[in-house]
């Protein structure tokens, strides 16, 4: 089997989709630790309370910054 590197847009969009998994985890771990609501109303009310428009808006503008900071880095070092 021959190592083959991924396309570059691919590459890109697993790392971008890597860091919104990241933010939508911290946010649902935080609806169970730091508010505690998530205990007493439940999973499916976490759920609906962090997948908002909002939220996914954020989630990749700040995908894309990190991309590009972390893209940036590797070239520069």
């Amino acid at each position: 089997m021959r190592n083959r590197k991924l396309a570059p847009f691919w590459r890109d969009i697993i790392e971008i989709g890597f860091i919104i998994f990241l933010f939508y985890s911290n946010l649902l771990m935080g609806e169970y630790t730091r508010s505690g609501k998530g205990f007493t109303n439940g999973l499916y009310w976490a759920v609906e309370e962090v997948f908002t428009i909002s939220n996914f808006i954020i989630s990749v503008v700040l995908a894309i910054i990190g991309h590009l900071f972390f893209e940036y880095l590797r070239k520069r070092l």
